[in-house]
């Protein structure tokens, strides 16, 4: 059986897992924040947040941000829901723009007629994917955020490593946080780097650091420079310490329980150092594929050879999508289709969004299929994928 994703746990890392499972703490230890500050150096931002999963940290990011009932934000619809879901989370309006039919990326410029279409002060954020692991143009899209007076939400589960070029030819990886407020990563086990389940914010804000780290834990606090009952509250007597006892703490804000754990933390470490080996492979095989699919008349488009790409997935567009699909599967190649477009999906149907609103992404959603892209894939293995499509469509 070949999937689209696999992840690749080695013996380093069950023996770190083993360690960890063997110290004194399961859920909130050091190894949190020192794979935080890992991360954080690895991504090339300044503070970083770990939490339950990378929807957790999409609807972290959102509230951080603030959003009111009404607000409205703008995404991809070539995404997985969650990039669109967190703002439902929050009381907030999803609004869909298209993708450029080339990149598979949330389009700049139909972005910008959406805001120039509506009265200044519509728009709350801007929610861009590095779909598939390509790296959106933040730089533009930053831009365009600070004449609207919006946030910018970079969604990079696909994408760590992963890096684009500005117009200074400035390498900005993606996640550093020079153009977005907030960043996200996802740790599900077909991601480059693989925790089970787990996620991470990053940003180089500090206010937004300190609110996500009370955010992800119920709203609680135990910064004593955060404190604002009394001390006489707090010690429970007149007759007490200058001090706030070492028990206290408080609940300023309604937060959730989308806390990580110090015995993924320790699988994430571990995985962190594999993980621009992980990069280097998955672009051998990203061009594999592009050498072999150029000039195939039965392609109309593919991810192809992108610089900063990180590969998440490897996508291609043909004719004859479904007898494809289906004829990968019988030979045990489990293909799979990223994404359905989320404004087609029923609930956000309810709301209004039909077919034919978003061309691009609708023309994409009927061609694309993922083929298989992981740092372990044989080279025989992908051989075979691709001998199994060629000859499905010599036939």
């Amino acid at each position: 059986m070949i999937p689209y994703g696999r992840q690749n746990i080695t013996e380093d890392d069950i023996e770190a897992v083993i360690s960890a499972l063997k110290g004194d703490y399961l859920t909130q230890g050091p190894t949190i924040l020192e794979f935080e500050k890992a991360f954080a150096e690895y991504i090339g931002c300044k503070y970083a947040v770990a939490v339950a999963n990378g929807t957790a940290a999409l609807h972290l990011s959102v509230l951080a941000l603030g959003i009111e009932n009404g607000d409205k934000v703008i995404t991809t619809p070539i995404t997985f829901a969650a990039s669109a879901n967190c703002v439902k989370y929050c009381g907030g309006d999803v609004v869909f723009s298209d993708i450029n039919a080339e990149t598979y990326l949330l389009d700049v410029n139909a972005v910008e007629k959406v805001l120039e279409s509506s009265p200044k002060g519509t728009y709350k954020g801007i929610i861009p994917v590095d779909f598939a692991g390509r790296a959106v143009d933040l730089e533009a899209f930053k831009k365009l955020a600070d004449k609207h007076n919006l946030w910018l939400i970079e969604d990079a589960c696909h994408a760590p490593g992963g890096y684009f070029i500005d117009s200074k030819g400035v390498q900005q990886n993606c996640g550093n946080g020079n153009y977005a407020d907030l960043a996200i990563f996802s740790f599900h086990p077909v991601k480059h780097i693989a925790t089970g389940e787990g996620g991470m914010i990053t940003t180089n804000d500090k206010e937004l650091y300190e609110k996500l780290l009370q955010l992800r834990t119920h709203g609680i606090t135990r910064n004593v420079e955060e404190f604002s009952n009394s001390l006489e509250f707090a010690n429970g007597t007149t007759n007490h310490n200058e001090t706030y006892p070492g028990w206290y703490m408080e609940m300023q804000t309604l937060g959730y329980n989308y806390r990580f754990t110090d015995f993924q933390s320790a699988l994430g470490l571990s995985q962190l150092k594999k993980a621009n080996a992980g990069i280097d492979r998955r672009r051998e095989i990203a061009s594999i594929y592009n050498d072999a699919f150029t000039n195939e008349s039965f392609i109309k488009g593919q991810s192809g050879v992108i610089e900063g790409h990180a590969y998440h997935l490897y996508v291609i567009e043909v004719e004859n999508r479904l007898d494809l699909y289906n004829h990968l599967r019988e030979n045990k190649i489990f293909a799979q289709i990223h994404y359905i477009p989320c404004h087609l999906m029923p609930y956000y149907k309810q709301f209004g969004w039909k077919e034919g609103d978003l061309l691009n992404a609708e023309e994409y959603y009927k061609t694309c299929i993922s083929l298989p892209m992981y740092p372990t894939l044989k080279g025989s293995e992908q051989e075979f994928v691709i001998n199994t499509i060629k000859e499905f469509y010599k036939k």
